[in-house]
């Protein structure tokens, strides 16, 4: 039986460790098809979009994810060319959009709208991103990557370093960590550590270790996931001015990199990584961004198909 089928997808912590393997086996099934078997695990049906804060990597790869496997996609890639300027609630927004599609995928700016604009679709949601809260099918995308660059997640040494505040890739990612057996290290300045009111969410699958220091624990690191200081999401610029280019990954952290370690990013990124790392073996952030493709193809044809794929 397929327990994804119709489901919204709005926070990882809605999805244990066995359906998150499910997803990865099918990305692994996607990705070892003929274009041709690809194409039939959602011919004819469609994505509809709704965007309403900026995006290039989430939105595209849903895209290509759906023309992967055969559908077809459209929608609102913002929210100036959406009747919410003319003052079109939300609610009808995703009413009508339901109506033209058969999955939809939300990124909005506020907290809460994924999971409102699921109650009120008739047809399944997938949160593309939700305020400061989560955006689980980065950390999908992001567990799949490192089991497969790593051959596995459980007994990894991972540091996550950046904006621990406002990122909310980071919510998503340390809520799927807690289905495994990971050492965790948090690495930020003072006032962009972890938000108080998740960590009692967190700690109930993971513990983890705080930090300032990334020289702290670089040397034992098996994956590094470098995460932008979210200039948009400060209340204050003067406050975002204190803590840019707080951390910058370059040559001189590589030399202290285990060989095998991977430096993860869910992109975009400014200047916390230098380009010249680009082309380290370490670099996996690009492969990061393709892996994502595929694992959101696995899941929208596990949605969108009864019997699976």
């Amino acid at each position: 039986m397929n327990d994804f089928f119709n489901k919204d997808i709005i926070s990882i912590q809605d999805l244990d460790k066995a359906q998150l393997e499910v997803i990865y086996s099918e990305t692994d099934k996607i990705l070892e098809m003929e274009s041709s078997q690809r194409r039939e695990i959602a011919r004819g049906k469609a994505l509809g979009y709704l965007f309403f804060e900026p995006s290039t990597r989430t939105r595209l790869s849903f895209q290509a994810a759906m023309a992967l496997i055969g559908g077809t996609s459209f929608g609102i890639a913002d929210a100036n060319s959406s009747s919410i300027q003319k003052g079109e609630s939300l609610a009808d927004t995703v009413k009508i959009m339901a109506g033209y599609s058969d999955v939809l995928v939300l990124r909005n700016s506020l907290d809460g709208s994924s999971r409102y604009a699921a109650e009120i679709s008739e047809k399944p949601l997938i949160n593309g991103g939700s305020g400061t809260e989560e955006h689980p099918t980065q950390a999908i995308q992001d567990l799949y990557t490192i089991r497969k660059e790593k051959q596995k997640i459980d007994g990894l040494k991972i540091g996550i370093i950046g904006d621990l505040k406002y990122g909310r890739t980071v919510y998503s990612l340390l809520y799927g960590l807690g289905n495994y057996d990971v050492d965790v290290h948090l690495i930020s300045p003072e006032s962009l550590k972890i938000r108080s009111d998740s960590t009692y969410d967190i700690k109930k699958g993971l513990s983890y270790t705080e930090s300032t220091s990334l020289d702290e624990y670089i040397e034992d690191l098996d994956v590094l996931y470098v995460t932008r200081i979210q200039k948009e999401r400060f209340p204050d610029e003067e406050e975002y001015m204190k803590v840019k280019g707080s951390y910058v990954i370059g040559q001189d952290i590589i030399k202290k990199m285990k060989d095998d370690a991977i430096i993860l990013h869910p992109l975009p990124r400014l200047d916390e990584i230098s380009s010249d790392v680009d082309s380290s073996p370490h670099a996996k952030y690009f492969k990061q961004a393709e892996y994502g493709k595929f694992t959101r193809a696995a899941l929208l044809g596990l949605i969108l198909n009864k019997d699976g794929f």
